[in-house]
């Protein structure tokens, strides 16, 4: 494997890594804490929530840093930062303790987008599906820590879904530093010279068309992690309350057959949510070929009608029927992740594109640790049916405003092109 492939599957791999971590906790709470500790799953959610907000607070300085500093550099500071975060979240004794802990791992945890992101949107061409194939590491990420954590349940206890993953997250940070040192030492020359130059100013046009894409972008952002948040967040618990019959009998089939007993319910709950996250997950793969393809708004307004049918035919469905309409909203959820994050690389200019990115998952994140005590107080009051409605409506929501998005996006390319003296090529366009 030469030294640029080598290169993005390191990001891939950040992508897995980073979502991973933000959810152990989730199958954590929902299969085994609220016994062992005693506190309800409802209450144990709100201890979720500080860590989901640092996860987007901590986004927009993360890519200041990485624009004036070193991207490469802090993609080293994520790796390994974030897996001695779990490491020491994995001995906490209290709730307030893993709160606290859940809070540093969300630090960590926000560099990683903006600044990822960043570096697979400017190095690489074939924008849509270069996001996409990083997109569906990061949701094999979400589908790993249902399985990895549920079979640590059942095997050597919860704490070890934290230090597992820590110490190979660690073990990759000083992997990237070695394959990357020279990059980053060249970033930093840069950024002391003053960086790239700073982009002529915009024409009226294009920062009209602008606006109105980022408000569309902003809308959509905050109204889809409310669904991915409840969606990957919740499954587990779904799942537990409604697939439990299945579970068992899966997990006395493999009993007979040798490869496991009936006490691995959990694992048998984490292979299902990992086989429905783990197949939604290839709908970003479509997504992308269709992006450069079709462009995003007859993408996005297709990924939400593909939402609103399957969150309509959620409520009251158990067992095999609940788990066939999961995949479907699943595959809804999980393809409109790259949407926004190919509008961002399409129209926003290189030097100033982890900042943007870290906008946008400031505010993704805020929504989702505000989903938090949402998913809470929905499930204690009135159960899941009537969060599936919801999701329903928010995903109608989108359908609308999507609507609104012209069908061709301004880029700085075009900017560029048209600013320049007729007959003089422009570095656009060579």
């Amino acid at each position: 494997m030469n030294r640029d492939r080598l290169y993005f599957l390191f990001l891939n791999i950040g992508h897995f890594m980073d979502h991973l971590f933000t959810l152990i906790f989730a199958t954590v709470a929902a299969l085994t804490l609220y016994r062992e500790w005693g506190v309800a799953y409802a209450e144990l959610l709100a201890y979720a929530t500080p860590g989901f907000f640092a996860f987007g607070a901590f986004a927009l300085p993360a890519g200041w840093l990485a624009d004036k500093w070193s991207r490469d550099g802090m993609m080293c500071v994520f790796f390994i930062g974030i897996g001695l975060a779990s490491i020491a979240t994995g001995f906490a004794d209290t709730p307030l303790q893993i709160g606290a802990g859940l809070f540093v791992i969300g630090m960590f945890a926000a560099i990683y987008h903006p600044v990822g992101l960043a570096i697979v949107t400017t190095k690489w061409r074939n924008t849509g599906m270069r996001i996409a194939t990083n997109g569906v590491w990061g949701n094999l990420g979400v589908a790993a820590a249902a399985l990895i954590t549920g079979a640590l349940i059942d095997h050597t206890g919860w704490r070890m879904a934290f230090i597992l993953p820590g110490i190979f997250s660690i073990a990759m940070g000083f992997a990237y530093m070695a394959l990357r040192w020279e990059g980053i030492r060249e970033e930093r020359s840069v950024a002391k010279r003053g960086g790239d130059t700073a982009p002529s100013p915009a024409s009226p046009q294009y920062r009209k068309a602008l606006i109105q894409v980022s408000a569309i972008v902003f809308l959509t952002t905050a109204v889809s992690s409310v669904i991915f948040q409840s969606t990957t967040f919740a499954l587990p618990k779904i799942f537990e309350e409604r697939l439990t019959r299945l579970a068992a009998e899966m997990a006395r089939w493999a009993g007979g057959a040798g490869l496991g007993g009936s006490a691995d319910i959990a694992t048998m709950i984490g292979s299902m949510a990992f086989f429905v996250f783990t197949v939604a997950s290839m709908a970003q793969l479509a997504v992308g070929v269709s992006l450069d393809r079709y462009g995003p708004r007859r993408v996005f307004m297709t990924v939400a009608a593909i939402q609103i049918v399957f969150f309509s035919f959620m409520p009251g469905l158990s067992d095999g029927l609940a788990l066939l309409v999961a995949v479907g909203f699943m595959l809804g959820a999980f393809g409109q992740i790259p949407i926004n994050d190919y509008m961002i690389g399409k129209t926003a200019s290189g030097p100033y594109r982890a900042r943007i990115y870290g906008v946008r998952y400031v505010v993704s994140f805020s929504v989702l640790a505000a989903a938090l005590p949402l998913i809470g107080f929905v499930y204690h009051n009135w159960g899941f049916d009537t969060l599936f409605r919801i999701l329903a409506g928010a995903a109608l929501v989108i359908l609308f405003a999507v609507a609104l998005l012209p069908k061709k996006l301004p880029s700085p390319e075009d900017e560029d092109i048209s600013a320049a003296p007729s007959g003089k090529p422009t570095p656009s366009s060579t």
